[in-house]
């Protein structure tokens, strides 16, 4: 379990790292191919981008040691609900533009899997002898 645990996060650091570099460096391009507006000033899509970095990196340190890094996997969830909350309300309240749409799908199948490796590892650690 704790093999697929670290794969998980390997995969969701990757994942918001490279998220997190296109939407730094490439934003303008990425708006430009789903034909969606851009914000009125970079700096709305270059901090996220730069907070996913910042994820990016936890999430490497989880997949280092996510027994040792157990503790860091709620601010994973905080982060999935914040996006997904925000995506999800606009969508089925007034509508966002579509490239959002897949990105939320993904979440939430992070959402749910770091959930689900929170509490698989805290069974894990409870069941192993303290040092």
């Amino acid at each position: 379990m704790k093999n697929l645990i670290k794969i998980l996060f390997v995969i969701a650091a990757l994942y918001d790292g490279i998220l997190g570099i296109l939407f730094l460096f490439v934003s303008g391009r990425i708006f430009e191919a789903y034909g969606t507006i851009p914000p009125n000033h970079p700096g709305y899509v270059q901090f996220p981008a730069a907070v996913l970095l910042i994820f990016a990196i936890m999430f490497a340190a989880i997949a280092r040691d996510p027994i040792h890094n157990r503790r860091l996997i709620p601010y994973g969830i905080m982060l999935k609900i914040a996006y997904c909350g925000t995506v999800l309300s606009h969508w089925f309240g007034s509508g966002i533009p579509g490239m959002w749409k897949p990105f939320v799908i993904f979440d939430l199948v992070f959402l749910v899997l770091f959930v689900l490796a929170f509490a698989a590892l805290g069974k894990s650690s409870a069941a192993e002898p303290q040092r």
